[in-house]
């Protein structure tokens, strides 16, 4: 290992994030040519433009078929987002949307900042020096767009939109390209191209007339040309007419003077009333599903139906054009589209029928999350669902990756699902679906949907006086914050979840909110307070009799010592806990129970020892593919191997693990295994190369008010500054670090303490 490990490089495959191009893109030259021509006399490759123009205009197809065409100019990646500026729900936010590109960046989620500004400002770094391009599509403001311009010359950004978001082109120097329907010469030849080969030659002035009818914007006129596919035989003529008396009928019942606005609908509703039936209602209903995207087994739960007649309907509307389908057994509406169907809903679905769809889809979503959380080992749950309606399939997951990959795609639908909840009032739904995504949230570090959905949850369990349920949520929630580096305010919701559980007189409860406490509390090193909790975890566990508490808290009760450097007693607690979680046949208990014991060889001068726990610690980790156990357990493998004499085989240990804390995002671990490589590199007498990763450990370290890991580290650091020649800023270090020692009381803290004081005399 010669160099640094770096810190905020991201790293990881090119995101490749455009649509699939548009099929059948015909005519729009002259306007493919203007922004041609926009970046060719551009000094650099990026600038930003502005596609403006009415609703189903084709601005969208425009901007992801020109994208496809020069993206070979930015050879370092394209971002995409659908921004639903005009979709009937909330838009994508800026703070969601960076946080999505970030990751897309290979910035884990837990290094993702939690204000938009500080968002802002990693995006603009890592887009620093690099030639991308960013298609901001449906954007509704200027304010959901400024914070997502990379603000660098190299990187083209492509926003469309309804509006003229003139504040881009006069504060920010977008170039704005307003798209006008087509020529009529363009939309005779668009329904000409799409009919092709489907009917006979049609009468040019009845297609001019057709054209006329849809408004000439390429929308309307995909779904009219759909409609004369679909009756091969039928006189051009006739399907006019027919329009002809739509338009009339939609005239008198709107008042609006946008005349290519009732041109869409009219043509919507053409082909709406020529749907069968069942087409007619499965393209309502699907207006009510709480995302714009969604798989073919959630529109079977909408309609209380089997997917396989489903799918019928849901291919007859795609060949309709009333409906996208983006990929197998995934589909998506325009959001005009979307709008259009969920006023049918409204219109002329019964309340009780609309409410009872949603409901049902709600709850495909609420087992949808129970399935993944089980197949992912998320524990049981301390309530009881209701079981899913007759009429829905829940999904099932053969496997772990099977659950992790509908969790990805349903991932924005889940919390749409407990915001649409909320404003139905399904209660139960509202606070059970974050409730059952707890362990899946903590696993991947979804910090932002996490918080949001059960902060939504919180609110409703106290509206319904379910104290059980606020509980648990308040103990999600905190659990949220503690990981998320705000301790101050997790430890006070777990508190308040411990207390509840109190009140409620439930031993069990009050044993998991104790344990999670505790874990707050011996990560923030109080350690008497941990040792508290714990102790009455054992407590609770002896008196229900749970064999698996008691093993956890044994160990957890084995880490306080570890802490206080009681290696005896530790190595006690262990051996008990070992055989506990070995009589159960829990790896993963053994496995940390394992990384403890190498703690606990270590101190007490037994490293080869250390090291056969550790191994088969590592093992267990890889086995049961725990990435996160495996990055903390190679943290404890480095740090035996330089007690053995083999610094080098460390560093190559400390750089595994600081890979894989990086992909979950643990800034905290990741900054531990620098402070490591520091130590391994002075242990190979290299002090000028510990130094910058002692630096950096320091640095994050300092940014999330890890006090007695920055103390440390500022020790490790003046080592290292020392014996490289920098005497007075190893001074000035080991001045901090002592002062950071001083209010920690335990022997440890002290044994460092006067080790430090007395350097510092001499």
């Amino acid at each position: 290992m010669s160099r640094p490990m770096s810190g905020t490089e991201p790293s990881g495959p090119v995101p490749r994030q455009l649509p699939a191009d548009v099929r059948g893109f015909v005519n729009r030259l002259q306007d493919l040519a203007r922004l041609d021509e926009i970046i060719d006399d551009s000094t650099s490759p990026g600038a930003t433009i502005v596609v403006v123009g009415t609703a189903g205009v084709g601005k969208t197809s425009l901007a992801v078929h020109w994208a496809h065409r020069i993206r070979a100019r930015f050879p370092d990646g394209q971002l995409y987002v659908n921004l639903h500026g005009y979709d009937p729900g909330p838009p994508i936010t800026p703070h969601e949307v960076l946080e999505r590109f970030l990751h897309a960046l290979s910035v884990p989620v837990a290094a993702v900042p939690a204000d938009l500004e500080s968002r802002a400002a990693s995006f603009r770094s890592l887009l620093s020096g690099r030639r991308m391009l960013v298609v901001l599509d449906n954007a509704a403001t200027v304010g959901q767009v400024r914070p997502l311009l990379p603000g660098n010359s190299e990187c083209l950004v492509l926003v469309t939109s309804r509006s003229s978001l003139s504040g881009l082109v006069a504060r920010d120097g977008a170039r704005r390209l307003s798209l006008r329907v087509l020529s009529e010469d363009e939309a005779t030849e668009l329904i000409q191209r799409i009919t092709s080969g489907y009917r006979d030659q049609d009468d040019t002035a009845d297609l001019t007339e057709l054209a006329g009818l849809c408004a000439r914007l390429p929308l309307a006129l995909r779904i009219a040309a759909e409609r004369a596919i679909n009756r091969p035989w039928a006189p051009l003529r006739d399907l006019i007419t027919e329009l002809r008396d739509e338009s009339a009928l939609w005239d008198a019942l709107t008042a609006d003077d946008d005349d290519e606005s009732d041109a869409v609908r009219t043509v919507f509703a053409w082909s709406y009333r020529a749907l069968t039936p069942e087409a007619s209602r499965m393209f309502r209903l699907l207006g009510l599903h709480p995302g714009a995207e969604f798989s073919l087994a959630a529109a079977a739960a909408l309609a209380g139906r089997s997917p396989a007649k489903v799918r019928r309907v849901l291919d007859d509307l795609v060949g309709a054009h009333l409906l996208e389908q983006p990929q197998a057994d995934r589909y998506q509406f325009h959001d005009l589209l979307r709008m259009y169907a969920n006023d049918q809903a409204r219109a002329e679905e019964p309340a009780d029928a609309a409410f009872e769809a949603t409901r049902r889809a709600l709850s495909w979503y609420l087992h949808g999350a129970l399935a993944a959380r089980d197949r992912l080992g998320g524990g049981g749950l301390p309530w009881t669902p209701a079981p899913p309606e007759a009429e829905i399939t829940p999904p099932a997951f053969p496997d772990r990756t099977a659950a992790l990959t509908w969790y990805g795609q349903e991932r924005e639908n889940l919390v749409r699902a407990v915001r649409a909840a909320d404003d139905l009032d399904v209660s139960d739904i509202t606070w059970q679906l974050p409730a059952a995504l707890y362990p899946i949230y903590a696993e991947r570090n979804h910090f932002a949907d996490w918080i949001e959905t059960s902060t939504i949850a919180l609110r409703v369990t106290r509206r319904l006086g379910n104290r059980a349920a606020e509980a648990e949520v308040l103990e999600s929630l905190g659990k949220a914050h503690t990981q998320h580096f705000d301790r101050e305010q997790g430890i006070e919701l777990q508190s308040a979840a411990l207390r509840l559980r109190r009140e409620l007189d439930d031993p069990l409860g009050e044993l998991k909110s104790a344990n999670a406490l505790g874990l707050a509390r011996l990560r923030a090193r109080d350690l008497t307070a941990a040792r508290g909790l714990f102790d009455r975890v054992t407590t609770l566990s002896g008196t229900l009799g749970d064999q698996y508490w008691l093993a956890v808290a044994t160990n957890n009760t084995a880490n306080v010592d570890l802490e206080l450097e009681s290696f005896e007693r530790a190595r006690q607690l262990l051996t008990d806990a070992l055989a506990r979680f070995r009589r159960l046949g829990l790896r993963s208990g053994e496995g940390d129970v394992l990384r403890g014991l190498s703690h606990t060889k270590r101190g007490l001068s037994r490293p080869a020892e250390a090291y056969e726990h550790i191994r088969a610690a590592v093992a267990i980790a890889r086995g049961d593919e725990n990435p996160a156990r495996e990055a903390f357990w190679l943290l404890e493998e480095g740090r035996v191997q330089i007690d053995l004499g083999r610094p080098a085989e460390a560093l190559e240990t400390f750089r595994r693990s600081s890979t894989l804390q990086r992909q979950l995002g643990d800034r905290v671990r990741e900054a531990e295994t620098w402070d490591a490589t520091g130590i391994a590199y002075q242990a190979m007498g290299r002090a000028e190369e510990a130094v910058p990763f002692c630096r950096r450990a320091v640095s994050v370290f300092r940014e999330l008010d890890e006090t007695w890991l920055l103390a440390l580290a500022l020790d490790h650091l003046g080592a290292a500054l020392a014996d490289s020649g920098s005497a007075r800023e190893a001074a000035e270090g080991r001045r901090e670090a002592l002062v950071l020692f001083e209010p920690f009381h335990d022997p440890r803290a002290q044994r460092h303490y006067d080790r430090l004081a007395a350097i510092l005399t001499s």
